[in-house]
């Protein structure tokens, strides 16, 4: 029995709906960036730092961009929040080839889980101790 491939526009759809409701424990959320985005490529994330790490009760701010091959490729992921993470680039990027998920892109990974396996990235033991920037600073 072969799988339906939602189309890319009820899949963006079915991700906003998800991200105005909530889900998980509220330490990750996004959202559409403009309302009047009608091709939804232009996003908001949101992660509160994990506890007994570096970034304890900082909340980091990220923009992702889902262009027309969303969800076949990968989104770009940028922090707009500072952050010294083994993952990101110098200018804020995800790097794509050393985090996992946007490495090893599947179709089904959505943003929500994009920003949860940040989140578990930056209480890995190369990133939970790593001095950061001053809080509120941004890219």
């Amino acid at each position: 029995m072969s799988s339906i491939e939602v189309p890319r526009n009820f899949r963006l759809l079915e991700e906003l709906e998800m991200g105005e409701k909530g889900f998980g424990d509220g330490t990750v959320s996004y959202g559409m960036e403009d309302q009047e985005d009608m091709m939804m490529r232009h996003w908001t994330g949101t992660i509160i730092g994990p506890t007994n790490t570096v970034h304890e009760g900082r909340i980091y701010q990220l923009k992702i961009y889902c262009d027309q091959n969303y969800p076949d490729k990968p989104p770009e992921v940028r922090f707009q929040s500072r952050v010294h993470m083994t993952s990101v680039l110098q200018d804020g990027r995800v790097n794509p080839n050393s985090f996992h998920i946007l490495r090893d892109w599947k179709r089904e990974y959505t943003m929500e889980k994009i920003l949860v396996e940040l989140r578990k990235d930056m209480a890995s033991p190369q990133n939970r101790k790593l001095p950061q920037p001053p809080e509120g600073s941004s890219f």
